[in-house]
């Protein structure tokens, strides 16, 4: 047995598990609506307890990863998503489906902070190469789902939570064949004193905490993209079609930034900077929107927003693996993820309110505004703490 994961199982496990749930969140909100007839109101309401579902599935992975065997919570969360996707092939109708989507929520939440966690057992590679390299396969499986869910979509829904269910099980397969690794299943050696509590410093503790802040403003804002942008764009006469394209070029793009970020990492090593680039081109992105009128517009626009979350993103959780013990190094990946899914709750319901009482212009004016106060604030933190930070391995 090898003494630590290879990460290119853990590529694998996040790749299936994100082609598996690309086959379902692309397509909630118009089953929703259009099979089974739900409000939009009633479909906002759904995604927002499935949202919260996913911030307590990461928040309690994440404190039991550090806690209890992270092999059989990985399998458990596994089993849980497999349960509920075996229950939509036989009844995906009222009231079975919102139900069935908030179980996936949190066995997703549970699942990606496990995935991400297990990152940090891997020492044999740099953290960046790591978390970069996960963000890679994640990403490539919502390149591959989504290009496939419109079409297994239009031919039968149930063949549709079939294929996600044999996704699952072959992630089960890979986990339970390559994820009982001594690295994880050995008990951490913690101290007494430690047990008691966990001494982060108050520097790691700042920087960490303004991350977090960051994310979930920063989602909030990413979001627009995912809801408002769809009717803002469609109202202008662009077809829906084109409007899902930049969706595919958006996983396109991250899959050979990731390549090339890899690259660069071997000759460039300051992982701040890595963030401070990502939260600008992010804001940028929104900057291009309100100047946007054409489909060249919009897919320029795309294009930015691509570099900035393909920087930023992957940094942020290599960077809190780097300032958090190993004892608690389960909780704060976790925590990462929560304020992620929060943003995502939030941010559909505060974009709406601020398109019903305004405009959609003010809306990116807002959103860049915001996050290049996000990236003032990050640079300020950091710039304050991070001589007096302490590393961990």
């Amino acid at each position: 047995m090898q003494k630590e994961i290879r990460l290119r199982w853990l590529v694998v496990g996040a790749l299936f598990s994100s082609i598996g749930m690309s086959f379902i969140w692309p397509l909630t909100t118009i089953y929703l609506h259009n099979r089974l007839g739900a409000s939009l109101t009633k479909v906002g309401v759904i995604l927002l307890f499935y949202s919260l579902a996913n911030v307590v599935g990461s928040v309690l992975g994440g404190r039991l990863f550090d806690r209890r065997n992270p092999y059989y919570l990985t399998i458990g969360g596994i089993l849980v998503s497999l349960i509920t996707l075996g229950g939509l092939i036989i009844n995906h109708g009222w009231p079975a489906f919102p139900i069935a989507l908030i179980f996936l929520g949190l066995a997703s939440g549970w699942t990606l902070t496990m995935v991400n966690s297990l990152g940090t057992t891997i020492h044999s590679r740099d953290g960046r190469y790591i978390f970069n390299m996960l963000y890679f396969a994640q990403n490539l499986g919502v390149v591959l789902g989504t290009a496939l869910v419109g079409y297994v979509y239009s031919t039968s829904v149930t063949l549709l939570f079939a294929i996600a269910f044999g996704l699952f099980v072959l992630f089960f397969i890979v986990v339970i064949r390559h994820y009982n690794a001594p690295a994880v299943t050995q008990p951490k050696v913690v101290s007494a004193k430690e047990k008691v509590k966990i001494n982060i410093p108050r520097p790691n503790q700042r920087i960490m905490l303004t991350f977090f802040f960051s994310l979930m403003v920063i989602w909030i804002m990413y979001t627009q993209w995912e809801s408002n942008l769809s009717v803002y764009m469609t109202g202008m006469g662009i077809p829906m079609k084109s409007y899902s394209l930049l969706w595919t070029l958006n996983g396109g793009l991250i899959v050979v930034l990731q390549v090339f970020i890899n690259w660069l990492g071997n000759y460039f090593s300051n992982l701040y900077l890595q963030v401070y680039a990502g939260i600008f081109f992010l804001a940028i992105s929104f900057v291009t929107l309100i100047f946007a009128k054409d489909y060249a517009h919009f897919t320029i626009a795309m294009i930015i927003l691509t570099m900035g979350e393909a920087t930023a993103f992957p940094a942020i959780p290599a960077i809190v693996n780097n300032l958090t013990p190993a004892a608690v190094k389960g909780k704060y990946q976790g925590m990462s993820n929560a304020w992620t899914s929060v943003g995502k709750a939030l941010g559909p319901l505060m974009g709406g309110i601020i398109i019903d009482q305004t405009s959609y212009t003010l809306l990116f004016i807002i959103a860049a505004a915001t996050i290049m106060v996000i990236l003032g604030l990050n640079v300020f933190v950091v710039t304050v703490n991070r001589r007096r930070v302490k590393t961990f391995k």
